[in-house]
């Protein structure tokens, strides 16, 4: 083996659980060395299930049954001192939840018409500035953001235009949010529809394809001026776009890499690097990249307007750990390298990834 083979970050499996319903995500306690797990049990409800990790074994210190199937969950836009979990389940119901009291939600909407697919929050944590939001894609096709301080209305609401059919939308991002006044909201539709939200002028500011489902969007930062925007796919592709330089209609430059044949379920960056992220895909597999920028970040075109320029990626490691789809991911935000996955048999699996600083 060589020596560069040696410094080479390790995906190490630590602890398993299975699990005896269908996980959806998963997702760290901000600060303590808890889990959730969210999914549908067998005869059709919601459980939320948490465990902590105790050396090599995960303790389960509370499970709680609900009426729907909990399909996703963030931290995003809640103080360090509350930790509330917010939710979006297949009823198209938003519930924010405190975990120390968690029979009845702490903020509830009925935010869409069918099942919410993605959520992301922003405002929280103790991370960036500006107000504590939420928001929710469905598959009804809407996007809407929500402010946890007021009731019943969403603060953003963006929907198909009249005579657009309705995409089903199925993961969302905030970004920008490096000030009191910007914010931006990244969508993904199934068929690879990506639009970018600005809602500091509530318009859209840019849209693409990329031609095949979009299953993951993630910046790689949500408080500092976008930098990049990471989307995968249906058909095993990844593209990471360079937010920096908006072309007039170019748009942003990006590099794109196809991983496998199946699905990346999932992007999420280091939070302690954010030029490192890792992708999990429909063959039980995990991928860690690298993102390597170019000599200079954008130039002139023949007209004089700036245009960016795409860096490359590197494949650090990788490793399959399931048969089955891994369909969420989490890093902790507090120590670097330890992460969480779910995957469709039924298990939750943490690991530990080594060397991340020496890459």
């Amino acid at each position: 083996m060589s020596s560069a083979g040696l410094e080479r970050p390790q995906l190490v499996a630590h602890v398993q659980q299975a699990l005896s319903y269908t996980l959806f995500d998963c997702k760290w306690v901000p600060r303590s060395a808890r889990l959730l797990c969210l999914g549908s049990a067998a005869r059709g409800t919601g459980l939320l299930q948490l465990y902590e990790l105790r050396g090599g074994r995960l303790v389960l210190l509370r499970e709680i049954e609900k009426a729907k199937p909990l399909k996703c969950g963030t931290f995003g836009a809640t103080s360090l001192q509350q930790r509330y979990l917010a939710t979006g389940d297949f009823g198209g119901n938003l519930n924010i939840w405190n975990l120390e009291a968690p029979e009845i939600p702490v903020y509830s909407v009925k935010g869409h018409k069918e099942i919410i697919n993605s959520i992301d929050g922003v405002g929280g944590l103790g991370i960036g500035e500006g107000a504590p939001e939420i928001v929710t894609g469905s598959r009804d096709g809407t996007v809407k953001v929500w402010d946890p301080r007021q009731k019943d209305t969403p603060v953003a609401n963006m929907e198909p235009v009249q005579g657009e059919s309705k995409r089903d939308c199925w993961t969302v991002a905030f970004g920008n949010a490096y000030n009191q006044e910007e914010r931006v909201v990244c969508a993904g539709y199934d068929n690879g529809d990506i639009k970018l939200f600005d809602l500091k002028t509530m318009s859209l500011r840019w849209e693409t394809n990329i031609k095949n489902g979009v299953c993951s969007l993630e910046f790689d930062r949500k408080d500092v001026n976008m930098n990049k925007l990471v989307a995968t796919s249906l058909e095993g592709k990844f593209h990471v776009f360079d937010m920096r330089t908006q072309h007039p209609t170019k748009g942003f430059a990006s590099v794109s890499e196809k991983v496998q044949k199946s699905t990346i379920w999932q992007v999420r960056h280091l939070p302690q690097n954010r030029d490192i992220f890792m992708t999990s895909g429909g063959a039980g597999s995990l991928h860690l990249w690298k993102y390597e920028y170019p000599a200079q970040r954008s130039k002139k075109d023949s007209e004089g307007a700036e245009m960016g320029v795409a860096g490359s990626v590197s494949l650090l490691q990788n490793v399959t750990l399931s048969t089955q789809p891994i369909s969420s991911l989490d890093w902790s935000p507090d120590k670097k390298g330890l992460c969480v996955c779910g995957a469709f048999d039924q298990t939750v699996r943490v690991l530990i990834v080594t060397k991340l600083n020496k890459v």
